[in-house]
């Protein structure tokens, strides 16, 4: 099973969000998400996070919050993914070469073409809840269910 990290950097009640429009073969293409990225071997998912957010934006994380993990499940691929909340950082944005950086209010996220399945864990990522687990369930890239396990 593939593992990654995802990441939601808040800034003045705005959440940075990635637009995936600049990477070759990328299966987000087209996609806002949060920055993130592939768990390197040997790296722990806290340690991958605080890399792709350096790598992505330039940011360096000072405090983060775990919010969960997502497992993704689309015909056989699984991926688990760990979610995270950033609120402290120093540094200045840099250009990302996987997409287009751009900070939005909640209300406009939701409003931004993304993974259906992310509309089900982002309330978790925004909101005051400490820890959950979901399953989220696509076929050829179609979602299908989202199931709480924790």
């Amino acid at each position: 099973m593939d593992e990654t990290v995802l990441c939601y950097i808040k800034k003045d009640n705005r959440y940075l969000m990635l637009y995936r429009n600049k990477k070759a073969n990328d299966p987000n293409a087209g996609k806002w998400m949060g920055v993130g990225g592939h768990i390197e071997k040997g790296e722990t998912p806290d340690e991958a996070m605080k890399r792709e957010i350096k790598e992505e934006t330039g940011l360096s994380v000072k405090s983060y919050i775990f919010k969960g993990i997502a497992t993704f499940v689309n015909n056989a691929y699984k991926e688990r993914m760990y979610l995270y909340r950033v609120e402290c950082f120093d540094g200045d944005l840099i250009e990302c070469n996987e997409g287009e950086l751009k900070f939005f209010t909640i209300d406009e996220i939701y409003n931004l073409n993304m993974w259906e399945g992310d509309r089900f864990f982002l309330p978790y990522i925004f909101g005051d809840e400490e820890y959950f687990e979901i399953l989220l369930y696509y076929e050829n890239d179609k979602y299908i269910k989202t199931e709480r396990i924790k």
